[in-house]
């Protein structure tokens, strides 16, 4: 039966009855209703391909039966973003030291932990927006692969892990420092207040990740106890405000339209394509000469490796920087990881930016022999005394 006046409509998959049933707000067909749903059920946490909302809820997976499900909602593929915790471990020329690399090591994979454990809060949080998103509604809590009180339980634990991995005796033998726990701590609670309200912020949401970046290669420096030079800070800031502006454009591209993209993220209201193809261009120039002047500033004390000669990696840092704007504007990507995941010549830049980089930090004094290179092109020699008291061969001016 139906209702007296009701106009049938198609029913979302097929309906022998035409059965409409009255809701708090409207008139919906039965099929929307589980008891009414094709027996053939889908796997968990994965769609029916009959069901025309993939969107809806799907039954809890088990961690014991589905643990893809479970290794999904630590997003294991943002944790390349934690390679800057080896940053001070390459330009603190550490590379050979056996303690050292096993500190940074431990430091990295505490930070993937914690991260992890703020990526499951965060996806809490805004599961009823990631449902508007085109690639985020795939994520385990959004779709209902994995309950909100079970993933809390696993952030908890990711917390817990990540601060006790810090008392285990490596490197010195006595665990790494407590001033790396102060910075972890900073870091969760930085992440934790951007997904509570600072990202709902223009340009403070991308300052504030930027600065996460920033921490983890502090955190990575204070691992394996050395200083880390200024420049290398204001390098990993810019080149970060980058990564983070093409990443809120990538975001705003893939939305249908404004509204919807304000539905799932209240600041990229705030946000335009041409606003944001500005600050783009903006850090990336940022980014491109701050490295070039980290590559030229002295630095104390002297590091036992020629530093000016990563002058020579400028192409690669510029081709990889403009390799990124390209593929944002083309809508190729949808974020940093994707392009270093996925885009091979990209990835094959990289690679062999750490690999030049590698050689400089452990062989470049013996290479700049070889070459009888031993300060930057350009630069200039002191004279000597004795060449300052002689004239130079046929001219006019009188020794001193």
């Amino acid at each position: 039966m139906t209702r007296a006046g009701a106009s049938l409509k198609p029913a979302p998959w097929p309906n022998p009855f035409g059965l409409w049933r009255k809701t708090s707000s409207n008139w919906v067909p039965v099929e929307t209703f589980p008891a009414n749903r094709p027996t053939s059920a889908p796997a968990p946490g994965k769609p029916s391909d009959r069901d025309p909302h993939p969107d809806r809820p799907g039954p809890p997976a088990d961690p014991r039966r589905d643990p893809v499900t479970y290794l999904q909602l630590l997003r294991p593929a943002q944790w390349v973003k934690n390679v800057f915790v080896f940053a001070a471990l390459v330009f603190g020329w550490k590379l050979t030291d056996p303690a050292a690399v096993s500190s940074a090591i431990l430091a990295f994979v505490s930070f993937c932990l914690a991260a992890s454990a703020c990526y499951i809060i965060n996806d809490i949080k805004d599961r009823e927006q990631d449902l508007l998103h085109p690639s985020k509604r795939n994520r385990p809590i959004a779709r209902g692969a994995v309950n909100p009180q079970a993933a809390g339980l696993v952030a908890v634990l990711l917390l817990t892990v990540a601060g006790g991995l810090c008392l285990l005796p490596v490197g010195s033998g006595r665990g790494l420092p407590g001033s790396f726990l102060t910075v972890l701590g900073g870091y969760v609670l930085l992440i934790l207040a951007y997904s509570f309200f600072l990202k709902q912020i223009i340009i403070l949401d991308v300052i504030t990740i930027s600065v996460g970046f920033v921490l983890r290669a502090l955190g990575g420096a204070v691992a394996i106890d050395v200083g880390v030079s200024q420049w290398l800070i204001v390098c990993t800031f810019t080149l970060c405000l980058f990564l983070g502006f093409g990443k809120r454009r990538c975001d705003l591209a893939v939305m249908a339209n404004a509204n919807q993209a304000a539905q799932h993220r209240r600041t990229l209201e705030g946000y335009s394509l041409e606003l944001l193809n500005h600050l783009v261009s903006i850090s990336a120039g940022l980014a491109v000469v701050t490295f070039m002047l980290y590559t030229m500033e002295p630095s104390n004390p002297e590091p036992p490796f020629p530093k000016w000669m990563l002058i020579y990696t400028v192409p690669l840092v510029i081709y990889g920087v403009f390799r990124y704007a390209m593929l944002i504007e083309s809508g190729r990507i949808t974020g940093p990881t994707d392009i270093i995941i996925n885009d091979r010549p990209f990835l094959a830049t990289g690679l062999l930016w750490l690999l030049i980089a590698g050689l400089i930090v452990s062989q470049g004094r013996r290479i700049a022999e070889i070459l009888d290179v031993t300060e930057p092109p350009g630069a200039c020699q002191e004279e000597s005394p004795g060449r300052l008291a002689s004239p130079a061969p046929g001219s006019d001016r009188p020794a001193n």
